[in-house]
């Protein structure tokens, strides 16, 4: 399915096969070759998308462009099932498997991995051939590959890149006071703004 969004409409290259129940809305550009499949969602709400050329989206993968930063794919790139992506840039080559999180801001170089749920950070910067084991994460400027019980230190590191400011443009709140009540209305007024889309398929 394509949709126009906010007046902006999905670009395919040649030979791209989306499937049936795939999502592509708004400022989303597909390059030459690739195949988006079943089940997955591409949308650029709050900013583009760019895929490169022979790239494959997996089943229900979901990938949103971010106000801070596009998402971009090189090419050659495979994005596993249930993969989820924000504002990020992945380097040609690179395998992010089932389950991968990439978050906003981040990076992932050239012919690097990230294995079954495997999570590259906020603002993270992952060097080319790097590679994320199962389950792990990946975390700072530059990356500290950490394994999932190490919380503390992937806290010490992740708490300081700020991630309610990249993410939503607030600051962090004072211990014991909720971000929810400044976020949410702003980012369902923001989401309210798909009433407006147009089906062009």
């Amino acid at each position: 399915m394509l949709i126009e969004h906010r007046g902006v409409s999905p670009t395919l290259g040649k030979d791209v096969y989306v499937a049936p129940n795939a999502v592509i809305s708004g400022d989303v550009t597909i390059g030459e070759g690739s195949a988006v499949m079943f089940g997955a969602v591409l949308t650029a709400e709050g900013g583009p998308i760019r895929i490169g050329r022979n790239c494959v989206i997996m089943e229900t993968a979901v990938l949103r462009g971010a106000p801070s930063a596009p998402l971009t794919l090189g090419d050659n790139v495979l994005v596993g099932p249930r993969a989820y992506l924000t504002g990020c840039t992945v380097g040609a080559n690179a395998f992010l498997a089932t389950g991968a999180t990439v978050f906003n801001q981040a990076t992932v170089g050239e012919r690097a991995e990230v294995r079954i749920n495997g999570v590259v950070h906020l603002k993270t910067r992952l060097p080319a051939d790097a590679m994320v084991p199962i389950g792990w994460i990946a975390v700072g400027d530059p990356a500290e590959i950490l394994p999932p019980d190490a919380h503390d230190r992937i806290w010490a590191i992740q708490k300081p890149l700020g991630f309610p400011k990249a993410v939503f443009g607030v600051d962090r709140p004072p211990e014991g006071e909720s971000l929810m009540p400044t976020i949410m209305p702003r980012y369902t007024r923001a989401l309210r703004r798909h009433t407006g889309d147009r089906r062009l398929d």
